[in-house]
């Protein structure tokens, strides 16, 4: 009997580990679940060009979410650009729009700076060029356009290239608090104003006058017993829970959450997840998924954890899976708890930690006590998650709404500024504190130290303007 030819076994081998190297790694690249998939993910990774941004690395496997055409080329990015983030452009009267750039008078810009498209600011994995908020360029990209700019304003002589952008100045979209009405409007304002508290949260007010609201399943009315099947009732804490909750004096039970329509059939749902939320609060669910909490499920990948964050989280937190229940917990939905308790049982990084001796903290313990009216106290989620207060157009009323994208106002930190700190403070205050990046790494711990001379230039500009008013007089 012939040997075996140990070089033709080498060689089957070889093949056999090459065909199953390379499927995998096929399998990884062009499987549209690989993304979600644990044994597949570790695949895909392996194609990344690049560290990804801030923004963007919790979904930086669901390539699809950007990459939505193979060979669409930069449009094809745009596109992708404006699904998400569109929107939110609209909301902020973005100072520099496409029609700017469209619009002839202004064709010579686009030589300087094709502001067209997104990714000519903000390229995804170039780790060694990427600055503060995503941007790839370098810090003089408003000179380029606005380097004639003293003649117009004799303040900005002798600035720096680089002082466009600086805290409390211009920014190339949101300029929502720092454009030069709105300053004038707020000048001379005290750093606390005399009425300071936020929007009381009215949902159950305006649920009635929604349209479409489910009035059949949810009534507005006290429900006093669950109506859950009896063998699932295993809990006489869950009940009370319940029982304790605007939940159960609006109506609804718990057949509200846990039963769906299934095929012409009502399943039970032993643990709900966000879609079951979103029935009633779709804009606060649409918010969670936009945000850094919930952007993974928007991609139709795993819930974001803790662990997988770049900033400090707490180890403890690690493998925490973020949904609507890890901050309102499952039947006690308790807004206090999530405001505060829940953002510190997961996040370790210096402001947080530093929110305890805070003088917001102070007040939040008080408004807790009773010694403070509602919305006094300031919590987490009153700076991180504002309440914004609007007039829908089918409604009558106005709807206070909970803001859950919490990316929404953090950066450039004067976003903040309109929806949260002016709620209690005076709009020089307000745009110096933000500047002090220590005083915001202690968490508002003190007085600022930084001194935004925004306010000033504009009180001097309207002085000089009220001048040349009287001079022009008879």
């Amino acid at each position: 009997m012939a040997k075996p030819d140990g070089r033709r076994i080498f060689w089957i081998g070889w093949v056999i580990m090459t065909i199953g190297i390379g499927g995998y790694l096929a399998a990884g690249l062009f499987m549209k679940s690989a993304a979600s998939n644990p044994l597949l993910s570790p695949a895909r990774s392996m194609f990344l060009p690049g560290k990804t941004s801030h923004g963007h690395y919790q979904i930086e496997l669901a390539c699809e979410s950007c990459h939505e055409s193979p060979f669409g080329g930069r449009e094809a990015l745009q596109e992708a650009c404006e699904r998400c983030h569109g929107q939110e452009l609209k909301n902020a009267v973005d100072k520099h729009p496409r029609s700017k750039f469209t619009d002839p008078r202004n064709a010579d810009l686009l030589e300087k700076l094709d502001a067209l498209l997104c990714v000519t600011c903000h390229v995804e994995h170039r780790p060694e060029i990427t600055g503060t908020l995503g941007v790839t360029l370098a810090g003089d990209f408003c000179f380029h356009c606005h380097q004639d700019i003293a003649k117009d304003r004799p303040s900005h002589e002798g600035m720096a290239f680089n002082t466009c952008n600086a805290a409390g100045c211009h920014k190339f979209h949101d300029n929502r608090a720092l454009y030069e009405d709105f300053l004038a409007k707020h000048l001379d304002e005290p750093a606390l104003l005399a009425r300071r508290r936020l929007p009381a949260r009215n949902f159950r007010e305006v649920a009635a006058a929604f349209p479409g609201y489910p009035a059949d399943r949810f009534p507005l009315k006290a429900q006093t017993a669950p109506d859950a099947p009896a063998e699932l009732m295993t809990s006489k804490e869950t009940v009370g829970d319940w029982l304790a909750t605007a939940h159960a004096r609006s109506g609804v039970n718990c057949s509200g959450c846990h039963q769906v329509e299934n095929e012409g059939a009502k399943a039970w749902v032993r643990r709900p997840d966000h879609k079951a939320c979103a029935a009633c609060h779709g804009p606060e669910a649409k918010g969670f998924l936009a945000g850094k909490h919930g952007m993974r499920l928007a991609e139709g990948l795993p819930p974001m954890t803790p662990g997988r964050a770049r900033r400090p989280m707490h180890a403890k937190a690690r493998d925490a899976q973020l949904s609507c229940t890890s901050c309102h917990s499952a039947h006690r939905f308790d807004t206090k708890k999530a405001a505060v308790e829940a953002c510190t049982g997961c996040h370790r990084d210096g402001h947080t930690a530093a929110y305890e001796r805070s003088p917001h903290h102070a007040l939040w313990k008080k408004e807790l006590a009773g010694e403070l009216p509602p919305g006094s106290g300031v919590s987490c989620a009153s700076c991180h998650l504002p309440r914004d207060e609007y007039r829908a157009p089918d409604l009558d009323a106005k709807r206070v709404l909970v803001q859950h994208n919490q990316s929404d106002n953090l950066r450039p930190s004067e976003k903040m500024i309109r929806p949260v700190c002016m709620s209690c403070h005076g709009l020089g205050f307000s745009t110096d504190a933000l500047a002090d990046a220590k005083l915001v790494q202690d968490n508002f711990l003190g007085q600022p130290r930084a001194r935004v001379k925004s306010l000033e230039m504009v009180a001097r500009r309207a002085k000089v303007v009220e001048a040349k008013r009287q001079a022009r007089k008879p």
